[in-house]
């Protein structure tokens, strides 16, 4: 019986240089091996496009945020500008009444400011302001203030009487509440 070490191809030596030094199972492993070297690089190219990708959307995203700053600055610059290009008529008709205060009658002057306030409350309302009118209505403490309570045979109680300072929204949001005198029931003449 042969030895099966003596079946085997002799290693290759100086003396036998055609012996080969692959063995059939070794020629798998390279196969494998040759597999391994193809899907690594292939790895490499994916990470390195996925490396690009990543700086782009770094970059990308640095561009946003430096937009977005700028777009911040500007509208805190000029974002009052289309406003006050509503108000500026507004001083306008104010300083001409000062300077014919001393030529018109009272009725020029009261027809000047009825316009001059007409002006205003036209461009508070293109800025969004509105004005509370709560006479009426019952008293709400998120948009009203009570300075004072009276009674009343003829109103709700708890409910708006009077405003002695109006008050105003900007887009939906109380900018200053309504100062109000609230109704009260009549006290009791019996007590």
């Amino acid at each position: 019986m042969a030895d099966p070490a003596s079946s085997a191809p002799p290693p290759a030596t100086e003396a036998n240089p055609e012996a080969t030094a692959v063995m059939p199972e070794s020629a798998a492993a390279l196969v494998e091996m040759e597999q391994l070297r193809i899907k690594l690089a292939e790895s490499d190219e994916r990470a390195k496009n996925h490396w690009s990708e990543y700086l782009r959307a770094v970059a990308e995203q640095d561009n946003i945020r430096k937009r977005a700053l700028r777009d911040i600055e500007a509208a805190q610059r000029y974002g009052l500008e289309k406003f006050l290009g509503e108000i500026l008529p507004v001083k306008d008709g104010l300083d001409q009444g000062v300077e014919n205060a001393d030529k018109a009658d009272a009725a020029a002057l009261r027809d000047g400011q009825q316009a001059t306030l007409r002006l205003l409350t036209k461009a508070l309302e293109k800025a969004g302001v509105t004005e509370l009118h709560p006479v009426g209505q019952p008293f709400d403490a998120h948009q009203h203030e009570a300075i004072m309570a009276q009674e009343s045979s003829t109103a709700e109680p708890n409910s708006v009487l009077a405003v002695v300072q109006r008050g105003y929204t900007l887009n939906g949001r109380l900018l200053r509440p309504a100062r109000v005198i609230v109704a009260k029931a009549p006290a009791d003449p019996k007590s």
